[in-house]
């Protein structure tokens, strides 16, 4: 089910109702069967591998959380390990790695065919994986005690507004809040409702839109170059933003309705100064996840400095690797990692001027523009050509005519484009305001008049320049 369909306007208000009027010790049963109805809307002979990731977690970690002798846990975790990586690597990694042999087989001369699955790959199974993982490493860690309710269990794996495209929430931060009983709050719920409602601006009014000629380029991006190519892949750069932020927005949003806190997924990442900045302002919850998961375990920073950069290094192969089974991933990911290996061998200091502020905010976008580039296009030799075909005679920026005329022939008519400009000049806008304190604190203390021609914009702005075709969240593919 999509956050931006009917269906969900018509689930949501009906899971809210029942959930405040059921009582405490069923709340539970509710939300994990308006969880599993969630999923199973998109494809119901899926869940099973939900259901199996759920019990097979759940058993091992009661086994490991029955040793007390760490070493003797260690063969329960490698089980987790190898199950759930497994399912992963057949349902998303198999047809990749297939494909590679293939072409290495080639390539020397070999003749092997591959074997060919066609395998739907399950939506967010990367999320739900990912987050049972971290239980299991933490219970064999001895941070947490493993929870013994396997329904309490089955709707960590499973809550629906995080489900799909996260945040990837810790178990010691959501576990405990099933426990609570949370009461109708009119703050918090009209807190959350706005919240939701700015993610649906996000992602239907700008996210939807832009992806109109982001495709248009990046579908075809031989046709195209110089100007047409930068408009495209920054339009991308906002596209991904707000498609993911929108769904993060809708997801705390509406988990925060029903009184629960998911963690904050992004803030304000095109507003960092360094790259090592960007990484702890977008997709907060999975950068998190391979710094504890991955960068520590393989030493970290306790290490000297050739072998930490080596961990950075596969730290971001692998998150690449993660968001697709596709090499332009890996060299996302790759690049990522290389511009942090370089920040941290040169070292970036804090810009005091705002000068000097802007300079950094500006240089920074334009990196993480450029892996933009690997991450959207659809092969590896697009990306190449694109990224060798950003460059423009400055020249050309005077023959504004041929520019326009350019522009309008990638999929947005003028009324579209300058629905898109004023939409994200207005986001940014907001969002620098926000570097100091939340748009809905903001509002909250301005005249009851005020606010709620605002809510009124903002619900009309939805209704009627939304793009109406029902787009999936870009993250819903990893």
């Amino acid at each position: 089910m999509l956050f931006n369909s009917f269906e969900f306007m018509v689930f949501f208000p009906i899971v809210v109702f029942l959930y405040f009027f059921c009582p405490q010790k069923y709340r539970w049963a509710l939300l994990l069967g308006a969880s599993y109805y969630f999923y199973m809307a998109w494809r119901p002979e899926y869940i099973v591998l939900i259901l199996a990731s759920t019990i097979i977690d759940y058993t091992l970690s009661l086994k490991m959380g029955a040793e007390k002798k760490k070493k003797n846990r260690k063969k329960y975790l490698y089980l987790s390990l190898v199950s759930n990586l497994g399912l992963l690597f057949i349902f998303k990694y198999f047809g990749f790695f297939n494909d590679s042999l293939v072409a290495v087989s080639s390539f020397f001369g070999g003749n092997y065919k591959g074997i060919s699955l066609e395998l739907l790959l399950p939506m967010g199974i990367s999320f739900y994986t990912f987050q049972t993982l971290s239980y299991t490493i933490d219970v064999y860690n001895g941070k947490i005690k493993p929870e013994k309710h396997l329904g309490i269990f089955a709707l960590y794996v499973s809550f629906f507004p995080q489900l799909v495209a996260g945040p990837i929430e810790r178990s010691n931060r959501l576990l405990p809040q099933f426990y609570k009983k949370h009461e109708f709050e009119y703050d918090r719920v009209s807190d959350g409702l706005k919240r939701m409602a700015i993610g649906f601006f996000k992602k239907v009014v700008i996210a939807d839109r832009v992806a109109i000629a982001v495709n248009t380029v990046y579908n075809n991006p031989r046709e195209y170059q110089g100007v047409v190519l930068i408009v495209a892949t920054i339009l991308f750069a906002i596209q991904i933003y707000c498609d993911f932020s929108g769904y993060s927005d809708i997801a705390i949003g509406a988990a925060k309705v029903m009184g629960f806190d998911l963690m904050e997924n992004f803030k304000r990442p095109y507003f960092s100064r360094s790259i090592g900045e960007f990484w702890s302002r977008w997709h907060i919850s999975l950068s998190s996840w391979f710094r504890d998961y991955v960068y520590i375990p393989l030493g970290g920073n306790r290490v000297k400095m050739s072998k930490m950069h080596i961990n950075i290094i596969i730290t971001f192969l692998i998150s690449g690797l993660w968001h697709g089974a596709n090499w332009t991933f890996v060299a996302w990911g790759g690049i990522h990692g290389i511009y942090l290996v370089v920040e941290k061998m040169v070292g970036v200091r804090v810009p005091k001027s705002r000068v000097r502020y802007i300079l950094h905010v500006i240089t920074t976008f334009a990196l993480v523009c450029v892996a933009w580039v690997f991450f959207r296009a659809n092969t590896f030799s697009d990306a190449i050509y694109i990224v060798t075909h950003l460059g423009f005679d400055p020249r050309e920026i005077l023959n504004m005519h041929q520019i326009k005329a350019d522009l309008l022939n990638i999929g947005l008519d003028k009324i579209q484009w300058i629905i898109s400009f004023f939409s994200i000049v207005m986001m940014f806008i907001i969002q620098y305001l926000e570097e100091r304190e939340s748009i809905i604190d903001r509002i909250r203390r301005k005249p009851v008049l005020f606010r709620w021609s605002l809510y009124y914009v903002l619900i009309m702005a939805i209704i009627f320049l939304a793009i109406t075709n029902n787009q999936e969240f870009i993250y819903f593919q990893f």
